[in-house]
């Protein structure tokens, strides 16, 4: 087990490093294959109708007339140790790890993360919990009673669920629970969990309901198809001529086996929406990590966009560590034949 937890750890680097090569090359790279010289790429960092003098210090502050490695070079020492900026009249220190500054705001991008972080993880640790719960839970009953009115149901409920956009969703229980029957403060209100947790949950609910909403129906479909498929095993049958109980024989024997695709699936999930859930922040109107991408997206703050879109890699990449363990403790098959 501890080889193979090693041997993930440094495909997880080497993931790592390609991640900041992709990054790299979609904010510096493609940009001048397209034709974009360094002038118009600082006009980017800066904003709308920038004067020639700032052009002129962008260039310089990100090293934009140097070699495609210098620049390179720079990004990732930047994220590892820091990064130096010169403003023409001071130098600015960006510490490790810099995920980018900010012209237009004058401010680090990885504080502002910071700060951004508790109201999406939140978001995210909350709606993970019941869409685990609801999906699986609603796939296994469903599986078991394998063409009932139980099953047809909630299929079609999950069918719903898949289909509808958050936006709508989120739209209608805004309307309904926050403004018609006012039981929920309506979006834009986000208590601290160490301020007052009951008001931070009460005022997640919703948020946490219509996120979960769309993932539950998925869960629930596939821990349905997978435990059909596990159900008919010979080892569910050799379990059962055993004497298990069927309890036993369902938990301990068909979901666990059921549970490997759902793991995965929940992994990268989960790591996306560390990095931020765009339409519900928008929604809900929650200082998150998606509104504060969309918001950067709107005032053409680059930085931001590219300090966000660098966290929610690093994200994606820690979960698929999180991931790969969880399978092998899950299926010690995997961990045998790595």
């Amino acid at each position: 087990m501890i080889r193979y937890i090693l041997r993930r750890l440094a495909a997880g680097v080497v993931l790592l490093l390609v991640v900041t090569m992709v990054v790299f090359a979609i904010f510096f790279l493609l940009p001048r294959l397209a034709g974009t010289d360094s002038d118009a790429l600082a006009a980017r960092y800066i904003g709308k109708s920038p004067s020639p003098e700032a052009i002129e210090a962008t260039k310089e502050r990100l090293n934009l007339d140097e070699p495609i490695t210098v620049q390179y070079w720079e990004f990732v020492s930047g994220l590892v140790m820091g990064q130096d900026y010169d403003s023409g009249t001071d130098i600015i220190r960006c510490d490790a790890p810099c995920f980018g500054y900010s012209f237009k705001t004058n401010t680090e991008v990885w504080p502002q993360l910071m700060d951004r972080l508790p109201v999406t993880g939140s978001l995210a640790i909350g709606a993970a919990v019941i869409w685990l719960v609801a999906g699986v839970s609603i796939g296994v009953l469903s599986a078991l009673r394998r063409g009932s009115l139980i099953d047809r149901a909630a299929m079609m409920t999950a069918l719903a669920g898949v289909s509808l956009p958050i936006f709508f969703t989120g739209l209608v229980s805004l309307a309904l629970l926050s403004y018609y029957w006012p039981i929920f403060p309506p979006g834009g209100s986000y208590t601290a969990f160490t301020e007052n947790p009951l008001a931070w949950a009460h005022g997640l609910v919703l948020p946490w309901v219509t996120l979960a909403f769309l993932y539950a129906a998925m869960y629930a479909r596939l821990t349905r198809a997978g435990m059909l498929d596990t159900m008919g095993e010979d080892f569910i049958r050799t379990a059962r001529a055993k004497g298990l109980a069927e309890r036993k024989v369902v938990t301990k024997h068909g979901l666990r086996a059921a549970l490997t695709p759902i793991i995965t699936i929940f992994g990268l999930d989960f790591g996306l929406m560390l990095g931020g859930a765009v339409l519900t922040e928008s929604t809900f109107s929650l200082p998150g990590l998606g509104k504060f991408a969309v918001d950067a997206i709107r005032g053409n703050d680059l930085p931001v966009v590219l300090g966000v879109t660098m966290f929610t890699a690093v994200f994606v990449v820690i979960a698929n560590l999180i991931v790969d363990v969880l399978y092998a403790w899950v299926d010690p098959r995997v961990r045998v034949g790595a």
